[in-house]
């Protein structure tokens, strides 16, 4: 199955590039990737607060953080031999706790307006979850599956850029309304290509 990625491998590359010194001196320093994980929940709690008080700007650059976190945790785990199934499980379940508080933070914040956006973001927060409950299922089965559009680095891109990019005034939340669609769309895209493609999978077994 061809794959087709929404964010330019350029852009991961360009972002890789960026953030390796912090990687390096992590490393040197011996951080455990646990400290990292926990950083990164911090920041996603902190990006759901700025929502709710309509610090999008904020909020997009916790978002940041927290996604900068999300890749250095398992970096650090590969390269100071911390690599283990517990490890895994645990980055995994954190992670998901940070995606709630952002999505939460959102909800609060559209709540308060009474908008019908509350119900976008129910839809976005699930089709985040069935595309990592998926995944799991996929490899309970000894299948690696970790395909589609709207993956976890996507979501977290869509989401800072939308915030950041809806604090423009005179914007009307335009973009990150924008930014919230994608990301409900193309998550429970995900989980349809995933469920095709386990499928294909098993029948080749």
């Amino acid at each position: 199955m061809m794959e087709i990625k929404l964010l330019n491998k350029h852009l991961v590359n360009g972002f890789m590039t960026v953030i390796e010194p912090l990687a390096k001196l992590l490393v040197s320093l011996d951080v455990h990737p646990h400290v990292v994980t926990f950083a990164g929940l911090l920041f996603g709690l902190l990006a759901g607060l700025y929502f709710i008080q309509g610090a999008f700007i904020y909020a997009g650059i916790m978002i940041i953080l927290a996604g900068i976190c999300d890749v250095l945790d398992g970096r650090l785990a590969r390269e100071t031999n911390k690599i283990s199934k517990f490890g895994a499980l645990f980055d995994s379940t954190i992670d998901r706790y940070s995606e709630v508080f952002i999505f939460l933070g959102l909800a609060v914040y559209f709540l308060r307006q009474g908008s019908y956006l509350v119900l976008l973001i129910i839809l976005a927060i699930a089709g985040s979850f069935m595309v990592s409950y998926t995944r799991a299922r996929a490899e309970g089965l000894g299948i690696e599956c970790k395909i589609g559009l709207m993956q976890r680095p996507e979501r977290m891109t869509f989401l800072a850029a939308g915030a950041i990019l809806g604090s423009i005034p005179g914007t009307k939340n335009f973009f990150l309304v924008l930014f919230l669609w994608l990301i409900a769309i193309f998550a429970n895209v995900t989980v349809i290509q995933r469920i095709i493609y386990i499928k294909k999978k098993m029948e080749e077994i």
